[in-house]
């Protein structure tokens, strides 16, 4: 198992946008997202790395862009195809860098939620609704809704996204741009939950990001990938109860089991819980690609 790659510093002298978990280098024309193998919990910055984290995101993101064939940003994830500048760390940048096209992102997360879980299964417990939709009575945790939800989110510079009803998104991007994305949106779930469900995965939930690019709308961001969706495995489905994941849900149930007040700094992880990790974000990219992690 390599060693994890928590900062980057992989161009020297250029300047760099530093995320929770990836890096933005900025080329001019295009931009360098690179993902590094940092993991948050809770609004923080965990000190321990998980090893290929960054790697699994960058090549299943990749997959999926070719898969769907979406209009999307992605120009190459080849390091050796890249204009890099001079002293660039290529060694370290390979299969964590994706070089894409710049545009102008809508301020939306456009979520996508097939099953009742996370926010959607805390606001429905209190109002029977998520998002302002209204859902029938009698629902437990996790149960598959009859048909996925569009429920858009405002995007925090820091802390926690929050969930907005559709009228509220209408009022902030107007009413075109709106429908286009929630059809778009849900398109692009219903597809990739089709191709999960065959290897085994379900996808209980996902967010989508959108840009602009001379007036057409493309897809930007990751896609599908186990940070930003929630993927089950679909042999160990269970309504009324949480379910055992692809992401890093092993990461959250320590932090919870320790003392940490979730205030200050986090606790550094266990060996056992990085292997542990790591592990489901590689089982993940091996189910959806139908290839052997290398």
């Amino acid at each position: 198992m390599t060693s994890p790659v928590v900062l980057q510093t992989a161009i020297p002298g250029l300047a760099v946008r530093r995320g929770k978990v990836r890096d933005v280098y900025d080329l001019g024309e295009t931009l360098l997202l690179v993902s590094t193998d940092r993991i948050s919990a809770f609004d923080w910055v965990l000190p321990t790395g998980i090893p290929d984290k960054g790697r699994v995101l960058t090549q299943v993101a990749a997959f999926w862009f070719e898969l769907l064939g979406e209009s999307n940003h992605l120009i190459t994830t080849d390091v050796a195809a890249m204009p890099l500048p001079e002293g660039a760390d290529r060694g370290v940048l390979a299969g964590r860098s994706t070089l894409c096209r710049k545009a102008e992102v809508v301020p939306i997360e456009c979520v996508v939620r097939g099953y009742l879980v996370g926010s959607g299964w805390k606001e429905y417990q209190k109002r029977g609704t998520v998002c302002g939709i209204r859902l029938p009575k009698g629902l437990v945790e996790c149960a598959r809704l009859d048909e996925p939800i569009f429920t858009p989110a405002t995007k925090a510079a820091e802390g926690h996204d929050e969930n907005i009803p559709f009228d509220r998104m209408v009022e902030l991007v107007g009413g075109a741009l709106s429908e286009e994305l929630r059809e778009r949106s849900l398109a692009i779930y219903r597809r990739g939950v089709e191709h999960a469900a065959e290897h085994g995965i379900l996808i209980a939930d996902t967010k989508f990001e959108w840009g602009q690019v001379d007036g057409k709308v493309i897809l930007i961001d990751e896609v599908l990938t186990p940070d930003s969706s929630r993927f089950w495995p679909a042999a160990e489905y269970a309504p009324g109860r949480g379910q055992p994941s692809f992401d890093k849900q092993f990461v959250r149930d320590w932090l919870e089991s320790t003392a940490w007040d979730k205030n200050s700094p986090p606790p550094a992880l266990p060996d056992d819980i990085v292997a542990r990790t790591r592990a489901k974000y590689v089982e993940a990219f091996e189910r959806l690609t139908s290839r052997t992690w290398s």
